[in-house]
């Protein structure tokens, strides 16, 4: 299961992760949020060795999303060494998460 990060951990746990990181961007009040967790669960279980997968409640912490010009959730942002190199907006089928990362 994807783990929710505050902003305050946010630096430390993607920005200065060595490998790559998926940040899924969320809202608790969200439909496609909620639908896509699941899914984004089951890549976190099943790629464990070869990313990690963090989620952001936008109401909570609101300069992350600000900070990455995140218009709509849910938002997966991809990072590599802490750089953002893809982003995917909406909800994302299994294989459009990996890729996210591949």
């Amino acid at each position: 299961m994807a783990d929710v990060i505050s902003s305050a951990e946010f630096e430390e746990k993607v920005l200065k992760a060595t490998e790559p990181v998926i940040v899924d961007l969320f809202a608790t009040w969200c439909g496609p949020c909620k639908a896509m967790a699941p899914t984004l669960d089951k890549v976190a279980a099943e790629h464990a060795d070869e990313v990690s997968i963090y989620k952001v409640d936008v109401d909570e912490s609101p300069e992350i999303a600000q900070k990455f010009r995140v218009m709509s959730v849910p938002t997966l942002l991809a990072f590599k060494n802490g750089e953002l190199v893809n982003r995917a907006v909406g909800a994302q089928p299994e294989d459009a998460i990996v890729a996210l990362f591949k």
